[in-house]
């Protein structure tokens, strides 16, 4: 599921995938927020690492709750992989004037989110529109609501918008690889074969902290090659199976 939608949907599905998309590559302008302690905090302050940005508001009772705890389970996946610290989240309440710094404060509580790394903001009314337009985030408010992208966005370290990420769900791979080609400063375009195949060496590295390096994670590299050896051994039997029931409707 890419969204979030009431019985009657107000959100142009299409359209709002074609502008989070043609979002990728632009640079976030440097609005002002203030965090759940009510500190002004910069966007150009997070800038110097990688950034994954969510929206939500906090009225939301289901949808919104839910994507954010499997982001923090994305999160905590990611820090394995690549090392607490190299990254940060930031997750922006966009239903203006309700997700205040004591909302969002408490929204993030109820979600059992208090990793240093992760931020919860509100933005400024006046630049909310130009916010949103920044990231290809798309809302439109309903009677239930709203109807929403859910949408994940993974920002450089000089604050442009890397990929987009779609869905109540998405595979580890889709969430780590990129963050990881950030990290080791090899970003690829998206769709690349040369990102993937990169990005297929960097799921097999783990970050080790006491070594300052990175090293083989054995457990990805065994799970890769028993899901090829199964696939592999998949195709002859599926074939067999083709050509056997080809042959029986042949004789009959």
């Amino acid at each position: 599921m890419f969204f979030v939608a009431s019985s009657a949907a107000a959100l142009d599905e299409k359209a709002a995938l074609r502008a989070s998309q043609a979002a990728i590559g632009r640079e976030v302008g440097n609005y002002v927020f203030r965090d759940s302690a009510d500190r002004e905090v910069r966007f150009a302050d997070l800038r110097g690492k990688p950034l994954v940005v969510n929206f939500i508001y906090t009225g939301c009772f289901q949808v919104c709750p839910t994507t954010t705890k499997f982001l923090a389970q994305s999160v905590a996946e990611a820090e394995r992989s690549i090392g607490a610290g190299k990254f940060r989240v930031a997750t922006i309440g966009f239903n203006l004037p309700f997700d205040t710094p004591q909302a969002m404060k408490a929204f993030a509580r109820k979600q059992g989110i208090s990793v240093s790394n992760w931020m919860f903001l509100t933005p400024e009314a006046e630049t909310l529109p130009r916010l949103i337009a920044d990231f290809g985030f798309t809302y439109e408010q309903t009677t239930a609501g709203f109807d929403h992208l859910l949408q994940a966005t993974i920002v450089d370290r000089e604050g442009r918008i890397y990929r987009q990420l779609y869905g109540d769900s998405f595979p580890a791979p889709q969430f780590v690889g990129p963050l990881l080609e950030l990290v080791a400063n090899a970003p690829r375009p998206a769709g690349d074969l040369g990102a993937l195949i990169e990005q297929v060496k960097l799921l097999c590295t783990i970050y080790d902290p006491a070594a300052g390096k990175y090293r083989v994670n054995y457990a990805v590299v065994i799970e890769l090659a028993v899901g090829a050896t199964i696939f592999l051994v998949g195709i002859p039997s599926l074939v067999i199976e083709w050509r056997r029931r080809r042959r029986a409707r042949s004789a009959g």
